[in-house]
């Protein structure tokens, strides 16, 4: 059994402890049940893949890129329409940018992805909560040191003109920018394993996307490798529905869904 883990932002900003700038309720204990399970199968695991969302203050998703017609920034988690950039309720901080930030709504709105969705400045380069939570970042230092492997590490997220939920392609890809365009290395990487196991936050975002577009570029004979360990991720409060649309979804697809104690344990 040729089993790889792919762990989507198992970040600081994401936890559910006191700084972080994006708390995901139960995100804490995702992280430890995820850490026991990692070193519980230990060197059975073939390969580890961990997404890192990886921003800078300026960015096309936090509030300093807005502005409304009082020169106010949004509040986050506001929701910026097609409609609310073409009157003008809305509008970049540089005037400039105006054109190219109406290019990027009304893209979104054609692909069928979220409304553009104001967030807290998260996971920002160099600091604390852009780092891999602790018991995650233990148990991964741990099975590097006994398996004599390296972690892939994934970033995404670094443009500042589109939103990247997806670890493989950015919601809006730049064709000049290859960082936000489609991981064919990731996908087909994971494309050879038996097993995928994966984990993350959040279930409503990050995780969803990721794992909808990988099945999008799998054969379909692939989908049935991923496997959800269902109690170390968790949803964004008031998103709940789309991580139980994605749930859904999935297993159709072929998916499966474990809980980490029962994973794999005979």
């Amino acid at each position: 059994m040729h089993l790889e883990f792919l762990i989507i932002d198992p970040q600081n900003d994401f936890s559910d402890v006191s700084g972080a700038a994006l708390p995901v309720p139960g995100a804490s204990a995702d992280a430890r049940r995820l850490a026991q399970l990692l070193n519980r199968l230990d060197d059975r695991i073939a390969a580890i893949h961990v997404t890192l969302d990886t921003h800078q203050l300026v960015d096309i998703a936090h509030p300093v890129f807005w502005l409304d017609r009082n020169g106010q920034q949004p509040a986050p988690f506001t929701q910026i329409t097609v409609a609310e950039v073409e009157n003008g309720d809305w509008r970049p901080f540089r005037p400039d940018y105006r054109q190219r930030a109406l290019d990027y709504v009304r893209a979104l709105r054609d692909n069928g992805r979220y409304t553009l969705t104001i967030w807290p400045p998260h996971c920002l380069v160099g600091t604390w909560g852009h780092n891999v939570m602790p018991a995650v970042a233990d148990a991964l230092r741990g099975w590097e040191e006994r398996k004599l492997a390296r972690v892939d590490y994934v970033t995404k997220g670094q443009s500042p003109w589109t939103e990247h939920y997806s670890a493989v392609q950015a919601d809006v890809p730049d064709p000049t920018d290859p960082a936000t365009q489609l991981n064919r290395r990731l996908i087909e990487t994971l494309e050879t394993a038996d097993q995928v196991a994966l984990s993350g936050q959040a279930l409503s975002h990050c995780v969803a996307n990721t794992v909808r577009d990988i099945a999008d570029h799998f054969g379909p004979d692939s989908i049935g490798k991923l496997v959800l360990i269902e109690d170390t991720s968790s949803p964004v409060p008031g998103f709940e529905q789309l991580a139980d649309q994605f749930l859904a979804d999935m297993k159709q697809r072929g998916m499966r869904t474990v809980k980490a104690a029962e994973f794999m344990c005979a």
